[in-house]
Formats: C-alpha cells, sequence, structure tokens
C-alpha cells in the first residue's frame, strides 16, 4: 500500500482528542500546555519507516489540532513534540523520541528495549539532566487509526443488582492459555473469552460479573526482560485507550467487543480492572515514550521546589497528576469511551486512594469522585476501588463516597485468621459475616460496597492459603519478594502432599472458607481457579510470572476433586441466590436487630444462647451461630441458620430458636449495643432507636407491636461443608431447641426454612 498525503495540515479541531475519522479523512488533537511545537509522524504500513512529517497548524485552549485528508483507518502515527528541555523545573520535550498518542486506540507493534528510548544518555555523569539525540521510532510501536464501526445487534448491559453480584477474576491470557481445546491463536486473547464453554463454566458457578486484570495496552519492562520475565499483570499502562495487542488473535479490537457481547447475552457483566494512578514511563529516570514528552508538568505530580523528580504515592515511580483538568479529562474520556465504545458494565480502580488525592492527601470528595459520579453514563455502572496506595494516609477502607464498593482486605484477612485457628477470632468473624457493618455503614452506604474476596491475582490462591506457611518466590529472582505475612497454613507440611489426612483437612477448610464468603453480607468474589484448586506453588507475588505458575491449569477442572469442587461452588451460589436472607440490602446491628429492608439477624453460642458480651471476647471461643430471616410480603419469615464451628473437633449445636414461634420486632433495645459484635458495637449504639421496617410491610403485618413472624414447621439442611458435595444429613424435622445439628471440625453447616428452589 503507498501512502499519498498532502504536504500540509489543514487547520482541523480541538475536539475531540485523538485521532477521529470522519470518512474523508482523519482529524489529530494531542493536549499540552508547555510544548513549543508538535510534528505528526506517518510511517508505512509495517511501521518501519517514517514517511512524512507534518506540523499542526493549530494550537486552541492547549490542544495542538490538524486534519489530514483522505487519511483513513489503518494509518500509522506518532508525535513528536518541541520544547524546553528543563528538568529542574519539570519539562523534558525531546523530539526526537517518538511518542504515542494518550488517545491511540490501537497500537501497532512492541516495545523494543534500546537505550534510544530514553530522553537522556544512559551512561552520562549528568544521568537525566543530560539530553539524548538517537531517534526512539525503530524501537517505539505506533498508535493506528482505527474505524468504530461495530454491530452490537440488540446488546444490553445484564445491569445485575449488587445484591446479586458474584465477582469472578480473571487474567485474559492466563485464564485460557492452557486450554487446549481452543484453537492455538485464540488461546490467552479475547476469542478464549466468547467459547461457549468458558462461559458455561461461568453459569455453572453461578457467576454474574467476570472482572479482567488489566487490558490497556502495557509495558514491558526491561528489567524483567533482562531476567526473562514479563509484565504478566498489567498494571503498567502505555495507552489508556487502547487494548493490549498481545490479547487479540487477529489484530482486531473488535474482539473484546464480541467477548463482550457473548457474555452479556449470558447475562455475564464484565468489568475491567483500570490503571490510571500511574503510567509505564517510570521516574524520572524512566523512558520518554508519551506522557513524559508531552508534557511532563502537566501529566505527573511532581514534588515541589524540586521538579525534577516525581512524587511517588503508587510505588510505580510517577503518579498521574488527576488534579490537572486535561488530565482529568483524559481519565473521564477513557472510561466513557470504553462504556460507550465497548459497552463494559464497569470498572475496579488500582490504587484507588491515588485517584483521590487532592493537595492535602485523600479526599472523598475529591475532583476524580465529583466527576465520575455526577458522570450520567459513567455513575450508573459498578465502581469498585482498591482502598489504599502507599502514599501518606494511603489506607482508606470504608471512606470512599456512596456508589463505591471496595476491596475489603479485612474480609480477606479475619477469614484466613478465624480458619487458621487464630484466638479471639469470634467477633470478627461476626462483622465481616454482617458486611464489614463497622466499615461501610456510613452515608447510607450498603453491604454490598464490601468486595469480599478469599483470595485475590496479589498474593496465594486458595489453595496455596492451605498449603504454604511460607511465601516461595524465588522464581522471581528478587530473593523471594513479596510479604512475609500470609495468614495461612500448610496443616501439617509444606507443600503438595499425599498425605490423606492432610489433603482431606485442606480440602475441608478451603469449603468452609468458600461457605464464608458466599454466606457473608458484602459481593463475594472468586479469582479463576480457586473453583477447582489452582495452586501457584507458594508464590504469592507471581506479577512477573507469564508461565504456568500463573495460567489457570484447567487440567485440574476434569480430575474428580476439581470437578466436585466447581459444583459445591455452584451450590453455594445458587444458595446465595435463593435465599434472600444470604443477600440483605441493608446493614444488621448487634443482637436481635431488625434491619430497614424487615430482615433480622441472631448471634448464638454452640449451647444455642445469646452471646454475652464476656462471651464475644472470649479468646478460645471457635464456634459461632447466626441467624438471618426475611419478613415477606405474605407475612411470613424466610430463616437461615448458619453454623460455624472453627474447631480442631466436631461439636453438636442447639437450635437457637425454633422457627415457627413468633418474635416481637426489636427497636431501642440498650442491651444489643452492649453484647453487639466488637466491630459492630458503635454502630448499634449510634443507632439505639426503633428499628425501622419497610413501610408496606408494617402496614400490612403490624398486629398489636408484633409482626407474625410464623414460617413452615421445619428446618431443611441445605449445606454441610464438610462433606465434598455439601449435602448433609437430613434433618429430622424438630423445630424446638432440643434439635442437634452436628458440625464436623473446620466446617459450616447452612439450614433453612424451605428447601433450596422450594417456596413455601
Amino acid at each position: 500500500m503507498a501512502y499519498y498525503f498532502t504536504d500540509q495540515l489543514m487547520p482541523g479541531s480541538p475536539y475531540p482528542l485523538g485521532a477521529s475519522f470522519d470518512g474523508l479523512g482523519v482529524n489529530f488533537a494531542v493536549f499540552s500546555a508547555n510544548a513549543e511545537k508538535i510534528a505528526l509522524c506517518l510511517f508505512d504500513p509495517a511501521g518501519r519507516k517514517e514517511i512524512k512529517r507534518l506540523m499542526l497548524p493549530e494550537c486552541t485552549d492547549e490542544v495542538w489540532h490538524g486534519y489530514l485528508p483522505d487519511a483513513a483507518p489503518g494509518l500509522l502515527y506518532g508525535y513528536r513534540v518541541y520544547g524546553p528541555y528543563d528538568p529542574l523545573r519539570g519539562h523534558r520535550f525531546n523530539p526526537f523520541k517518538l511518542l504515542l498518542d494518550p488517545y491511540a486506540r490501537q497500537l501497532f507493534g512492541t516495545v523494543r528495549w534500546a537505550d534510544a528510548l530514553f530522553g537522556y544518555r544512559l551512561n552520562n555523569a549528568r544521568h537525566d539532566l543530560s539530553f539524548d539525540k538517537r531517534d526512539s521510532a525503530p524501537a517505539m510501536p505506533k498508535c493506528m487509526v482505527t474505524d468504530q464501526g461495530f454491530n452490537w445487534g440488540n446488546d444490553r448491559l445484564p445491569n445485575v443488582p449488587w445484591s446479586k453480584t458474584f465477582i469472578y477474576e480473571a487474567h485474559v491470557r492466563g485464564v485460557s492459555i492452557m486450554r487446549e481445546d481452543l484453537r492455538p491463536h485464540e488461546r490467552g486473547t479475547f476469542a478464549a473469552l466468547a467459547d461457549p464453554r468458558f462461559i458455561d463454566h461461568l453459569l455453572k458457578l453461578g457467576v454474574t460479573t467476570l472482572e479482567l486484570l488489566p487490558v490497556h495496552a502495557f509495558l514491558q519492562d526491561r528489567f524483567l526482560i533482562e531476567k526473562g520475565l514479563r509484565n504478566y499483570w498489567g498494571y503498567n499502562t502505555m495507552a489508556f485507550f487502547a487494548p493490549e495487542p498481545t490479547y487479540l488473535s487477529k489484530n482486531s479490537v473488535n474482539e473484546m467487543r464480541v467477548a463482550i457481547r457473548r457474555l452479556h447475552a449470558a447475562g455475564i457483566e464484565v468489568v475491567l480492572d483500570v490503571v490510571y494512578n500511574h503510567t509505564a514511563c517510570g521516574n524520572e529516570r524512566g523512558p520518554t515514550m508519551s506522557f513524559r514528552g508531552l508534557d511532563n508538568a502537566s501529566y505527573f505530580r511532581l514534588i515541589p521546589g524540586e521538579e525534577r523528580f516525581h512524587i511517588n504515592d503508587t510505588g510505580c515511580g510517577n503518579t498521574l497528576n488527576l488534579s490537572h483538568p486535561r488530565v482529568l479529562q483524559m481519565v473521564m474520556d477513557s472510561l466513557r469511551y470504553w462504556a460507550e465504545s465497548f459497552h463494559v458494565d464497569g470498572f475496579r480502580f488500582d490504587l484507588g486512594v491515588t485517584l483521590g488525592r487532592e493537595g492535602t492527601g485523600f479526599d472523598p470528595g475529591s475532583g476524580f469522585f465529583d466527576a465520575i459520579l455526577q458522570d450520567p453514563v459513567l455513575s450508573r455502572l459498578k465502581l469498585i476501588s482498591e482502598p489504599w496506595d502507599i502514599g501518606p494516609g494511603g489506607y482508606q477502607l470504608g471512606n470512599h463516597p456512596p456508589g463505591f464498593a471496595e476491596w475489603n482486605d479485612k474480609f480477606r484477612d479475619g477469614v484466613r485468621r478465624f480458619w487458621r485457628g487464630d484466638a479471639g477470632q469470634r467477633g470478627d468473624l461476626a462483622g465481616r459475616l454482617n458486611g464489614s457493618a463497622d466499615l461501610f455503614d456510613r452515608r447510607h452506604r450498603r453491604p454490598w460496597a464490601s468486595i469480599n474476596f478469599l483470595t485475590s491475582h496479589d498474593g496465594f490462591t486458595l489453595r496455596d492459603v492451605v498449603s504454604y506457611a511460607e511465601k516461595h518466590n524465588q522464581a522471581n529472582g528478587e530473593e523471594n519478594d513479596g510479604h512475609n505475612e500470609n495468614l495461612s497454613a500448610n496443616w501439617g507440611l509444606e507443600g503438595p502432599t499425599d498425605d490423606p489426612d492432610i489433603v482431606a483437612l485442606r480440602d475441608n477448610i478451603s469449603r468452609a472458607m468458600l461457605a464464608t464468603l458466599m454466606f457473608s453480607q458484602g459481593t463475594p468474589m472468586l479469582v479463576a481457579g480457586d473453583e477447582f484448586g489452582r495452586t501457584q506453588h507458594g508464590n504469592n507475588n507471581a506479577y512477573c510470572q507469564d508461565s504456568e505458575i500463573s495460567w489457570v491449569d484447567w487440567g485440574l477442572a476434569q480430575d474428580h476433586d476439581g470437578k466436585q469442587l466447581i459444583k459445591y461452588v455452584g451450590k453455594l451460589s445458587a444458595l446465595r441466590e435463593d435465599f434472600q436472607a444470604l443477600q440483605s440490602g441493608r446493614f444488621f446491628h448487634g443482637e436481635h436487630q431488625v434491619n430497614a429492608m424487615g430482615a433480622a439477624i441472631e448471634w448464638f453460642d454452640e449451647r444455642g444462647e445469646v452471646l454475652s458480651e464476656d462471651a464475644w471476647k472470649n479468646p478460645e471461643a471457635r464456634a459461632l451461630a447466626v441467624q438471618r430471616a426475611t419478613l415477606k410480603a405474605d407475612g411470613k419469615v424466610e430463616t437461615v441458620s448458619m453454623f460455624i464451628n472453627g474447631g480442631p473437633a466436631p461439636m453438636d449445636f442447639h437450635l437457637p430458636l425454633a422457627p415457627d414461634s413468633s418474635r416481637q420486632v426489636i427497636g431501642g433495645d440498650g442491651d444489643a449495643a452492649a453484647n453487639a459484635p466488637s466491630n459492630d458495637r458503635e454502630s448499634a449504639e449510634s443507632k439505639n432507636d426503633d428499628a425501622v421496617i419497610d413501610q408496606n410491610a408494617e402496614e400490612s403485618n403490624e398486629k398489636n407491636g408484633e409482626f407474625d413472624t410464623s414460617i413452615a414447621p421445619r428446618w431443611f439442611m441445605l449445606l454441610d461443608s464438610s462433606r465434598p458435595d455439601g449435602a448433609g444429613t437430613p434433618i429430622n424435622g424438630a423445630s424446638d431447641a432440643s434439635t442437634v445439628i452436628p458440625v464436623q471440625a473446620h466446617s459450616v453447616v447452612l439450614i433453612g426454612s424451605r428447601k433450596l428452589g422450594e417456596r413455601n
């Protein structure tokens, strides 16, 4: 293909930013407040030869722009930016470096590491104060003009309610690279996500929402490449509008759209893990590939008075300056692009605290949160934050604004401690089962704001949590890097073993932890492969392991144990979906309390007795029973009781309350605050007023100050986690306090006032 272009650009328009094809040509627009001039560089179809260099003729409101007639999708381009090279004042312009368009919709080629990628001479005594004149274009990927047309048909966002959401965290490459039933070119790509067998697997688990690790085009770090490793996770973004090229099997961004359309057709949402807190540029000694060369002083937060250096609240060398309106605009434009052009259902914000930082630190009313929550498109999507960074005051769990959910690491840690057998964990576990009200019950937030998880991409897998007491990260080549404390246990032997007793114990605890996850208030999240025992062989920091350490081994899903665990997880999600009492939309407070949805919760010990304040504080207690009841429109109560035995020996639990008895709705109970789990006490005390009941239910069911809570006169066994299939021993039907529920060691039993799928 030969290109024939004019030697001069037309003025064009400053909006929209990026390269926009209108059918007759392409408009180019790029922001830079401090540039002196910007050249548009055009390349041959192979991306090797620069065939034209044209100066953008206009600058409007700090946006440089020009229009190229007859240009079309497929055109490869980049920018060279002229301006002061004055690192001491934060300026690092270097026209010898080809730069990516921040709004590029697709990249062509990959970075080929060379010293020419740096704006300074690497071996110069002046370090980054020196200046390099080598052309970086041969080592750089190129931007590609794209056609955004796609036939979405009748695609609609599933809009799964938060109370029914079950998230499955997966890596595009890792979740499919070992699937031998796929064609080789589809493995590790978006095309694999569209495969009906994968979608069917998600449906069997009851998954409603697929959360993908970063899919924006990202950089393979030089230090990893030199060690024979790769940036596997992808938290090092080069282009916020372009999909990662290696995830495209046929070099078409529409592959991602096809996958999302098929997932939507199955009722499954797609959430993207996005990294707007930093870029792949690194610190002041990093390469010059885009933002640094476009306008370092505008795009990044620099140390006041020492503008040579970056503020590093992210631990990745730099921090994007979202206080700058054009940088914030870029982030908002990127989010809207993925929402509108790719129909994604939400976003998980990596290091979300960084995005909310203003001059004085984290602010839940920052410009970023204000912008996204007032946006008519974005505010209606699922918004999830990782509520920490490494900057001052960087841990902000529970402090995000309404409308956001947050990864709850306190749930992860509390559940792991309890099932590991740590002392004094009963009260904390109750708080986590109760939606972590101590953290999230403020500003009218709901339990779904707590993203509950046992594991994530970062850390041990569930299998490794019960198989390793120590990390084993030697393969990373960084002197066994990663966190030292994993709140894990090997239960007798480090790593894999054929000892049947150890294997059985590990399996039992895994099932108990999964039951705890799925039966807790909040939004459950499962990492890909935990449903059939995937292992990383003790590596808790596999960010650089594009290998079998990180990849999902689907062979495990085909063996007997794997199949059983998959069915078990499916049963857990079915129970959660079927019983409203397991997915309450409001918080509870203390014992015997009713929430605003007409649901009640009570806590007991193994004797069926209400837990006293001293009992909550007993460090040796390993048993807990919780009963949840939901008031239905017909005046009946649907009830489930959960019995938790975290100890090493079987235990008999007594029913706390007959399911066919009536119960006074309690409000203004001062004792409830005193007897609440420790992490609920403050909330209970602050709500020491009459419990609020749904108005319709109150009008139809109130009888002399009481509610008719009569339900079916039987209990039914719903789940016993000590059994691989989750099937427990049927209950004889008695409903009085003499009924005994045997619970095996390290196990959870769930009973209900009806059977799964049955309506009373």
